[in-house]
């Protein structure tokens, strides 16, 4: 959500930074700026929309200088548009600002009182008006920075420049990530590390309360009142060949087909090779004596979560409570000493998410993470942190980062059955097997290619869509329906199948297609029969089984979809990825941007 980029230096940083917001375009944005130190002043260009936008009046209007910061903004306060466009500037200064400041308006009425006059709906217009208000009290950029941070509540990353002071830029963060990058005669300011991949390898990323005052030659890195800190630059493994589509037609398509390699890089940090069993990094806490666990999250995060409870609970006899993350803290679970917080994110920055985590945090809750970005803000604050190796994922809507969540999650519950004593040697042979087995079973999934598409043509003509499964499969409907609305933008339900009796129905007729997920196993006669309702009212039966259950599925059903056969213990895994490659065939066939949906952030940083 939101995106910053920077670059004090020795060259013209225009063609820079435009390159950097590119890189933070999955971020999720509605029109993007940038402002240089020009001769002495504050030189600025704003868009709405598109980066495009801003690349054509750059052309017409180019903006030379060699300190710049520049900015993708996700509206919060105040409309889409040019006037509330990133950077905010005075005279003497310019900002950039992700997140929420939550005292604005009282900040507003201070500076009002005072002679400043605003010019946006914004609250980051507020930042900029504060540091000018010092600055025409004399104070230096530097302290007239910190005197502003000192009064800001909220969530925010924030890079300044100054007029008169080319060469100097200053970054700060509280409850929202930011990144130093150091080149060679040049500084770097950005988001997060993909912003920049190309510029540097090695990064800082700052920790809650920090500011760094930076220049050609280095930066200083202090406290918001002024003591200095020591902060070690890391070597990121991120480089540009990792952020391209690869010939791909879109982020989304070429993610899609990194689902076996993400598996299986997963499971290589998860699996002993020699054993063959699960290894987890040494705990600070006993998973045998854990009482209880809560697993929260968002998004398909969140359905995730959901997978991990039917496993936790079947195999390793574990209860766990799940909540989605904006709703944990204000329903107060009563909640036992010692008990496991488990938190899902991709990027380990998601506000809601670190939110719930630093309320269990307060109640003595052990805090095991399941992340993408292992520097993150999230990773800092946990006990623990489970890496999915997924990679960077650019498209706004999740597609590797979920599988490689299931498949942490799975290795996670084998562990826990294991030391729970709930799981014979035989037993955990055999789902370590499965796992093992996954990453070639999911590559066969693609070349059922031309069988999902004629699948997304059913989908494509309908305004309405409901998913359906049972057990486990029951999230992955979820998931499909997520997806499909996220990029499709058409509406789509999904429903345990025996809830479908019970109201849902009354939704069926023959426009209707109802999208099942149905794996051969325990459950599959009951989901047969649920379809089989839904069908006598009318309704276009596009299935989702394997070998086993196709006969039966393509008896009743108008498109059925065969995949391989797996163990009932990862079929979420192996089905997951179907469901979303029919949202992405679907949303191709609509023409809708597939890589960044409308309204949609890929990091949702505020509350």
């Amino acid at each position: 959500m939101c995106g910053i980029c920077g670059v004090v230096g020795s060259r013209q940083v225009q063609s820079v930074i435009l390159e950097g917001l590119r890189r933070l375009e999955y971020r999720g944005y509605d029109s993007a700026g940038i402002a240089t130190v020009v001769d002495g002043g504050i030189g600025r260009r704003r868009a709405a929309g598109k980066l495009d936008n801003l690349a054509a009046l750059l052309e017409r209007e180019p903006l030379p200088g060699r300190t710049g910061i520049g900015h993708t903004r996700w509206a919060t306060h105040g409309a889409p548009s040019v006037c509330n466009a990133h950077p905010h500037a005075t005279p003497r200064v310019a900002i950039v600002h992700n997140g929420i400041i939550e005292n604005f308006e009282t900040l507003r009425h201070e500076l009002e009182s005072a002679g400043q006059v605003f010019e946006t709906e914004t609250d980051s217009e507020t930042i900029a008006l504060l540091v000018d208000y010092h600055l025409r009290r004399g104070l230096a950029p530097r302290d007239a920075a910190l005197q502003a941070l000192k009064r800001l509540e909220g969530a925010f990353a924030v890079a300044l420049i100054f007029a008169d002071h080319e060469g100097l830029m200053i970054g700060a963060c509280h409850n929202a990530p930011l990144a130093v990058g150091f080149g060679e005669g040049d500084m770097f300011l950005g988001s997060d590390a993909l912003a920049l991949a190309p510029l540097t390898r090695r990064i800082v990323y700052m920790r809650n309360g920090d500011c760094v005052v930076m220049t050609a030659r280095g930066a200083e890195f202090m406290t918001f009142d002024g003591t200095p800190v020591e902060r070690i630059a890391q070597i990121t493994a991120l480089t540009v060949d990792s952020v391209g589509k690869d010939g791909y037609r879109h982020y989304m398509e070429k993610e899609l087909h990194e689902h076996p390699q993400v598996i299986g890089q997963t499971l290589q940090r998860m699996v002993d090779p020699s054993t063959r069993r699960i290894v987890l990094p040494d705990l600070p806490f006993d998973l045998a004596r854990v009482p209880r666990a809560i697993i929260t999250a968002c998004g398909s995060a969140f359905y995730a979560g959901m997978v991990g409870r039917y496993w936790l609970e079947d195999i390793a006899r574990l209860p766990v409570d799940i909540d989605v993350a904006s709703e944990m803290r204000y329903r107060n679970p009563p909640l036992v000493s010692g008990s496991l917080g488990l938190l899902i994110s991709q990027s380990g920055e998601t506000a809601d998410t670190l939110a719930a985590l630093r309320g269990l945090r307060e109640r003595a809750v052990h805090i095991l993470s399941v992340l993408n970005v292992e520097h993150s803000t999230m990773a800092r604050e946990s006990d623990l942190v489970l890496g999915t190796v997924a990679g960077p994922e650019i498209s706004v809507a999740s597609t590797k980062a979920f599988t490689a969540q299931l498949t942490v999650l799975a290795c996670l519950t084998v562990a826990t059955a294991r030391a729970r004593g709930t799981l014979k040697a035989s037993d955990e042979e055999e789902l370590v097997a499965a796992l093992l087995d996954l990453p070639s079973r999911v590559a066969d999934v693609f070349g059922q290619g031309d069988a999902i598409r004629q699948m997304a043509r059913v989908v494509a003509e309908a305004r309405d869509v409901l998913y359906l499964g049972r057990g486990s499969m029951v999230p992955v409907a979820m998931e499909g329906a997520l997806k499909l609305k996220e990029i499709s933008y058409i509406h789509a339900e999904a429903y345990a199948a025996g809830e479908m009796k019970h109201g849902p129905i009354s939704l069926i007729d023959g426009n209707v297609p109802i999208v099942a997920a149905v794996p051969s196993g325990p459950l599959f006669d009951k989901t047969s029969s649920n379809l089989q309702e839904a069908k006598a009212r009318g309704g276009r039966l596009l299935v989702f089984t394997d070998t086993e259950g196709a006969g039966r599925m393509s008896a009743m059903a108008e498109r059925v979809v065969v995949l391989p056969r797996v163990h009932g213990f990862v079929a979420p895994i192996l089905h997951a990825i179907p469901m979303q490659m029919l949202a992405y065939e679907v949303a191709v066939l609509k023409g809708t941007d597939v890589d960044q949906p409308r309204n949609l952030a890929k990091s949702v940083t505020v509350e």
